[in-house]
């Protein structure tokens, strides 16, 4: 049997990947989201909080036992450093994670991995067949992430600082889809016809 075809689906901050993720399971794809996936190692109880803890202090840990992220996202602004200290301790567990939900995907199932930092990490270009990027203007998405999440125009111009450029992303590509200006309906559309471009 022909290995399923194995997609990494990927985007700035506010492009709509997630969205463009679950129009992708509704075609068949069975989608691996590596940022649900880290966010449940650093919710109450994850995996990832009490390594946190020994490497980080207990002051990197909210009141309900969960990463208090708002604390570690300006510390890893400031400092590279801390930023790698927290991939490793969490890039293994979400890379083990990973491996065992895309192991539950039916037999000849496109996988469809949704990764933020697919680009950034320089790996996951090697583990996938094709990248399909979502992308979008720097004003679209800090009108979206500031509408949907409250942060500060500045604060999210830092995030999308800290993000692999729209270029770098572009030249990754296999497909792009220009998620600018399109209702829902017109990017199901997209998304649709690249399904069937592809034969996933």
């Amino acid at each position: 049997m022909k290995r399923p075809t194995r997609i990494g689906l990927t985007g700035g901050i506010g492009s709509g990947k997630s969205t463009v993720g679950r129009m992708l399971v509704d075609l068949g794809a069975w989608l691996v989201d590596t940022d649900a996936i880290s966010r449940a190692l650093t919710a109450a109880g994850g995996a990832g909080i009490e390594p946190i803890r020994e490497t980080f202090g207990p002051e990197f840990i909210d009141t309900a036992g969960a990463l208090d992220r708002t604390r570690m996202r300006d510390l890893v602004f400031r400092d590279p450093d801390a930023r790698r200290r927290l991939e490793s301790l969490l890039h293994p567990l979400i890379g083990q994670e990973t491996l065992r939900q895309a192991s539950q995907a039916l037999p000849g199932q496109p996988v469809v991995y949704d990764v933020p930092l697919l680009v950034e990490s320089g790996r996951w270009r090697a583990l996938v067949d094709r990248v399909l990027v979502v992308d979008c203007t720097a004003a679209t998405q800090i009108e979206r992430v500031v509408q949907r999440s409250g942060l500060a125009a500045a604060e999210v111009e830092r995030i999308i600082a800290q993000q692999a450029s729209r270029e770098a992303r572009l030249r990754a590509a296999d497909a792009v889809i220009f998620n600018d200006g399109l209702d829902l309906d017109r990017l199901r559309e997209e998304v649709r016809a690249l399904w069937a471009h592809w034969g996933a």
